[in-house]
């Protein structure tokens, strides 16, 4: 029986060569230790919701701003006397990039000798608006007051009366505001929280930190309708690193666009070698890869990756029994493989992946027993990642975690596609891009 092991280059040349001499192998070099975190780096992107105020929330709120009864007074011969007045619901329409307002109101005038009932009709368009604080107002408000009472033309007390109405319903409009920070809030509560990422044997993180909020012109069309950009700085480190601190939910900034519709946010992933090589890991069956039909006793095991240069060095311990050919091998050392990692169809590949100059001296010694490209091929395959199916992970949680009904809106939002565009070699991580398409909305009342 020949057992085989080898835990330096040196013994791998004895092997291939035969000779007793030994020569001073060159492995790819770790490079040194750094301290500092994977670097994502991220560049703003745009979530784009499109925000509704359904006319029924609209009349809603306007019939919660609107005093549906009241009482005042007017002067009259003798000093003031009393009038009270209730109104009719609210009614809401838009055009002409207004909303119009219309409602009827019934007065009664406490009289001398005995009371006058007044009815009066409000029509009322105003200019919708919403503020750097979230809140949507009611500006530019023009009230038409109208009677088919021929009294109100009469009576000079009609007419104050009237007038009085007149000013307390454009006074309550033009103070209208609906607070859209329950809707917003919510939202930017999710995205200041790491979006927890698995991915085999590694943990890390989603961050959407937010940076700003913006808002797109206001189109009416039986409700009122805008773009809310929530421009982010997204990234996914593996590991999570340390949470950072959220700043306060930035004013609100009204643009003259926004681009509708799905909208595509790139999203750098930073991943430590260490967590890559755990990744990676993910393809062993306890701990093991038994990756050979013709050796089925032959395993990979214990993978390390790290760079050296542009390249990726993948190092795996090979271990089990070779038998070929008389020969009956026990093979326990580490294989050393280089190559530039690349990106196909959402697959992390080494397509290059190639032996160092000692593992193919190694695996040509054993020519007779074993074939060096085949290990060399068979790693390669054993060294694909799927990783739009481990980010489908981060797509779900794009879907759910920011989608919500509570209070009095809702928000929902829906990742549709995921898909890697980039892969960087750096000294101490490895950087992928990963662009997602998705589309999200939101509505006062839920929908």
């Amino acid at each position: 029986m020949i057992r085989i092991r080898f835990a330096g280059a040196a013994l791998l040349v004895l092997v291939a060569t035969g000779c007793t001499s030994s020569l001073t192998p060159v492995y790819p070099s770790r490079p040194p230790a750094s301290p500092a975190e994977p670097l994502a780096d991220p560049t703003p992107s745009k979530v784009v919701v499109h925000t509704t105020i359904t006319g029924k929330g609209l009349e809603a709120a306007i019939e919660e701003a609107l005093p549906k009864s009241g009482e005042g007074t007017f002067p009259f011969v003798r000093g003031d006397r009393k009038y009270t007045y209730t109104r009719s619901p609210a009614k809401v329409s838009f055009g002409q990039g207004r909303i119009g307002i219309e409602l009827h109101v019934d007065a009664n005038l406490d009289m001398p000798v005995s009371s006058l009932d007044v009815g009066l009709d409000f029509k009322i368009v105003a200019e919708p608006v919403v503020t750097a604080e979230y809140e949507a107002k009611l500006q530019s408000v023009d009230v038409q007051v109208s009677s088919t009472d021929k009294v109100v033309k009469l009576a000079d007390a009609a007419a104050d009366v009237l007038e009085k109405l007149k000013s307390t319903v454009q006074a309550k409009l033009a103070a209208f505001s609906y607070d859209l920070k329950p809707l917003i809030a919510p939202a930017y509560e999710r995205l200041a929280r790491p979006l927890p990422i698995p991915m085999g044997d590694a943990e890390g993180c989603a961050r959407l930190k937010l940076v700003g909020v913006e808002a797109g012109p206001t189109v009416l069309a039986g409700g009122i309708e805008k773009d809310i950009a929530l421009v982010v700085a997204p990234s996914i480190t593996f590991p999570c690193g340390p949470e950072s601190e959220q700043p306060p939910l930035p004013p609100l900034a009204n643009v003259s666009s926004l681009a509708s519709g799905p909208f595509t946010v790139t999203i750098p992933v930073a991943a430590s070698y260490n967590e890559l090589a755990k990744s990676m890991g993910s393809i062993f069956t306890n701990g093991k890869y038994y990756f050979s039909k013709t050796y089925p006793e032959l395993y990979l095991e214990k993978p390390e990756v790290y760079a050296s240069k542009d390249q990726l060095v993948l190092k795996l311990h090979i271990a089990g029994k070779v038998q070929k050919s008389g020969i009956d091998a026990d093979l326990d050392g580490d294989l050393y493989m280089t190559g530039h990692p690349t990106v196909v169809d959402n697959e992390l590949r080494i397509p290059d992946l190639e032996p160092t100059i000692e593992t193919s001296s190694f695996l040509l010694g054993l020519k007779a027993a074993f074939d060096g490209n085949t290990i060399r091929d068979q790693a390669r395959a054993a060294m694909k990642l799927d990783i739009g199916a481990r980010v489908a992970a981060a797509k779900d949680k794009l879907s759910t975690d920011l989608s919500f009904g509570e209070g009095r809106g809702c928000l929902k939002a829906q990742a549709h596609k995921v898909e890697v565009t980039g892969i960087h070699v750096h000294a101490d991580y490895l950087r992928l891009y990963i662009a997602a398409t998705a589309g999200a909305s939101a509505s006062i009342p839920c929908l």
